[in-house]
């Protein structure tokens, strides 16, 4: 079997070992490459396995592949419509990163409530070198215990991020699509979630009904107090609306790990926009996730091989 592994870079910077996929066929690696590379690096192979790569109508007809896997659970990337049609497996990696992800959406929650960074960088800058007294408190401590936190989507990442907020003695209330009873969270509309959250967190797919869900509209129904936490998507906001609501102190803040266009624009509306912390969507990639990506992948290859495919969408 003849495979191509497309976006290694965005997979392994050395620490996370691919070997095992070379015990499934001949492999190639790549990085970032352009269409017209990408369709001449994978003519004549059988698999191609990528990250945030396009593989559309096109490059399946011109090449002929007929296994497309996926170093990830999204596959917006991928013409699936075309795929079906033309009789390309695609297979994606879900619940690999749920652990990760869950600890960073807190990392990110957790520095807009207390201001950790803010309190590093002054007694780096030799602030408490300098002062007069034991403490001080330059910056907002917020405690998160007894606020609310709306969590919008309830899969398996939306689940470990409600049990964390449980555990840290959090009111937790659930938009989604699918209606569940989940033992300490409440299900409200979405407009209550909007409106009742002190942090609200998304947890969905991006899909036209969540796109630029967070607008003028939404944000306006939200506590001056109120953050947004993004480890999703970042088509789910809008972000020139979301840079408005932060300069004019409509909400309190935003920690983001995900933007619409990605590497981020350099024109993005959120880079500067006030209390915005921006990671670059590094929510998925700890190294003990990026490990069970791989072995994840193998398992999907391996299954094709066999004529019995999982995970496929």
């Amino acid at each position: 079997m003849k495979i191509v592994i497309l976006d290694r870079c965005t997979v392994t910077n050395g620490d996370v070992d691919l070997s095992p996929i070379e015990k499934l066929g001949e492999v190639e690696y790549f990085d970032i490459l352009t269409k017209d590379e990408i369709i001449e690096n994978l003519k004549g192979k059988d698999a191609v396995v990528c990250n945030k790569a396009i593989i559309d109508r096109e490059i399946m007809e011109k090449t002929g592949v007929k296994f497309v896997g996926l170093f990830a659970t999204g596959y917006n990337n991928i013409d699936t419509a075309a795929a079906k049609e033309l009789g390309v497996t695609v297979c994606n990696v879900p619940g690999y990163s749920t652990d990760s992800v869950t600890q960073i959406t807190f990392s990110l929650l957790l520095e807009l409530a207390g201001n950790t960074s803010k309190y590093f960088t002054s007694v780096a800058n030799g602030d408490w070198v300098k002062a007069k007294q034991f403490s001080y408190f330059s910056f907002p401590i917020g405690e998160i215990a007894g606020k609310t936190l709306g969590i919008f989507g309830l899969g398996a990442i939306g689940m470990a991020v409600a049990k964390v907020g449980l555990a840290f003695g959090m009111r937790v209330i659930s938009y989604t699509r699918t209606k569940k009873q989940v033992e300490g969270v409440e299900m409200v509309s979405l407009e209550e979630l909007f409106k009742q959250s002190d942090f609200l967190s998304f947890h969905c797919p991006l899909t036209p009904e969540t796109t630029r869900l967070v607008n003028e509209e939404t944000l306006s129904l939200m506590k001056p107090t109120a953050f947004i936490v993004n480890t999703s998507r970042g088509g789910v906001i809008d972000e020139p609306a979301l840079a408005k609501a932060l300069n004019d102190g409509k909400i309190a803040g935003a920690g983001l790990d995900v933007m619409t266009i990605e590497p981020m624009a350099a024109d993005c509306p959120l880079r500067n926009a006030k209390n915005c912390i921006i990671t670059p969507h590094i929510a998925w990639a700890s190294l003990e996730a990026r490990t069970r990506l791989i072995g994840k992948v193998c398992e999907n290859i391996d299954a094709f091989k066999k004529g019995n495919p999982i995970n496929r969408v």
